[in-house]
């Protein structure tokens, strides 16, 4: 039986196209650039030439900045640059995957922090954090033993020097993420919030704190609590292999 001439040129065609995607012709990567605050936040937030969305009320501030893979693996230098034995927990490090140059994200990162000067004491519980996209999506921030589940898969028969990079990341994670402490008046507090890798057609996200504890009561008990959203937005779009960039319109 003869196959029908148009069904035959779409083979051929999905056939070319394959062997273009292989050895680098019409084929390209899922383009997405860096989170930065979107334009439009609420009135009770900032955003400063830093990159901070900030939350301000009377002396204390509740800052919120998306961090790159770029900036973790250079504050992690050390823990970066053993391809896929890296230690660093954040991102995949120096590691070269097999289509080329292509970035890959582990997770999405940002950085909480938390200055009190005035309040006699405030909280912020990093599993009250939750990331979501406009059509709905929702990860809520993921916590130590959630990470620890995850890179333990790696500690293959824990031993040797797989279990001894497991517990390298495992240190600096208990170093680095936000903990779920009162804040007292005159301290600060900071760390790493960590979520998983945004799919790459999502544009926008907001970051929202729930039941942030700005006063308790005599007892200790929450007093006045608060609700913050935090606003970042990215370009998203096509890199081809030939270096073009077609970025997405909205």
């Amino acid at each position: 039986m003869k196959a029908h001439p148009p069904i035959a040129r779409a083979c051929v065609l999905i056939a070319a196209c394959g062997f273009l995607l292989i050895y680098g012709g019409c084929g390209y990567y899922h383009y997405a650039g860096p989170l930065a605050p979107a334009s439009q936040q609420r009135a009770d937030m900032q955003v400063n030439h830093e990159g901070l969305v900030i939350f301000e009320r009377g002396d204390l501030l509740i800052q919120m900045r998306a961090v790159t893979d770029r900036e973790l693996n250079q504050q992690f230098a050390s823990h970066s640059d053993a391809g896929p034995e890296s230690t660093n927990p954040y991102t995949f490090g120096d590691t070269r995957f097999w289509d080329g140059d292509a970035e890959r994200a582990r997770f999405t990162i940002f950085h909480l922090r938390v200055a009190n000067e005035g309040f006699p004491k405030v909280k912020v519980d990093p599993a009250r954090v939750v990331i979501e996209t406009p059509g709905g999506r929702q990860s809520w921030s993921l916590s130590l033993q959630q990470l620890d589940s995850y890179y333990r898969a790696y500690a293959t028969g824990f031993r040797g020097s797989e279990y001894a990079r497991y517990q390298e990341r495992l240190d600096i994670l208990r170093r680095t993420l936000f903990r779920n402490e009162e804040v007292f008046d005159g301290q600060t507090a900071e760390g790493y919030l960590v979520f998983p890798a945004l799919h790459h057609d999502v544009k926008e996200v907001s970051v929202q704190v729930l039941n942030a504890v700005l006063r308790f009561d005599h007892r200790s008990e929450p007093q006045e609590t608060a609700e913050l959203t935090y606003r970042f937005r990215r370009e998203t779009g096509r890199l081809f292999r030939d270096g073009r960039l077609a970025l997405e319109t909205d």
